[in-house]
C-alpha cells in the first residue's frame, strides 16, 4: 500500500468533510474538489449514460479490462494541486494494481491513470476548462472529452504543467484512434458516440 493511503480525520480537512456531507444529502450527485473549490454536478441524464456505455464498449472489446489494465467508471483521481483536491472522471483506464494506490475518498494516485474521459453535461465548461488544467497538472497522459454542447470529441495528450501540448478536435464522420499508451488500440466512432449522447431537450447539454 502507498504511504498516501493513510487517511487523516475528516474534521482536519474541512472541504472533504463538506464534500462528504453534500454527497450524503444529495444521493446521485457528483461532488469534487478542484482548485480548492467544491464542484457539485447533478445526476446525469439518460443520453449521458447512453454515450458512456457506447464509449465503454471499444475499451472492453480491446481487452483493456484485463490483467494489465482496468476500465472504471466514477472512481476518484487524487489531484496534486492541493491537499484536498480530487476529481471523479466519468470513465478511466487505470493500471490493474490501482488498489495499491488508494489515497482516500474513493480516490487513487494519478500515476496509475492512463486515460480519463468526460461526457459533458450542463456544466460543460468544467470539463473543457477546469478539468483540462487539473488533469494536466496530475500528468494524466490522455484526456478525452465527449463535447455534447458543441458536438465534437476532444483528445488531449502530452500534459505540460497546467495544459496539454496536443489538443485535437474531431467531428461527426471521423474515426479516432487513441494513443497506444493506454494499453491497446482503441478506435472511437465520433458519430456513434455523439448520437448516443444527444438529448432532445435541454439544448445546453448538447
Amino acid at each position: 500500500m502507498s504511504a498516501a493511503s493513510v487517511e487523516r480525520p475528516h474534521e482536519e480537512r474541512p472541504l472533504i468533510a463538506e464534500a462528504n456531507r453534500l454527497m450524503d444529502r444529495n444521493p446521485g450527485y457528483r461532488v469534487e474538489i478542484i482548485g480548492g473549490q467544491l464542484l457539485v454536478t447533478p445526476p446525469p441524464d439518460g443520453p449521458h449514460a447512453d454515450a458512456l456505455t457506447s464509449l465503454s464498449v471499444p475499451f472492453l472489446t480491446a481487452g483493456l479490462h484485463g490483467s494489465e489494465t482496468r476500465v472504471l467508471q466514477g472512481v476518484g483521481l487524487w489531484l496534486p494541486a492541493s491537499a484536498e483536491d480530487y476529481a471523479i472522471p466519468d470513465l478511466a483506464v487505470v493500471d490493474a494494481d490501482y488498489r495499491d494506490r488508494y489515497v482516500e475518498n474513493n480516490s487513487y494516485e494519478p500515476l496509475c491513470f492512463r486515460l480519463v474521459l468526460e461526457v459533458t453535461s450542463s456544466n460543460w465548461k468544467t470539463d473543457l476548462k477546469t478539468k483540462v488544467a487539473a488533469y494536466a497538472e496530475a500528468k494524466v497522459p490522455v484526456y478525452v472529452i465527449v463535447d455534447r454542447k458543441h458536438q465534437r470529441l476532444h483528445v488531449l495528450t502530452d500534459p505540460v504543467e497546467s495544459e496539454y501540448a496536443t489538443h485535437r478536435f474531431h467531428s461527426p464522420g471521423q474515426l479516432v484512434t487513441l494513443p497506444d499508451s493506454i494499453g491497446a488500440k482503441v478506435t472511437l466512432d465520433v458519430t456513434e458516440i455523439l448520437q448516443a449522447g444527444r438529448a432532445k431537450k435541454n439544448p445546453d447539454q448538447g
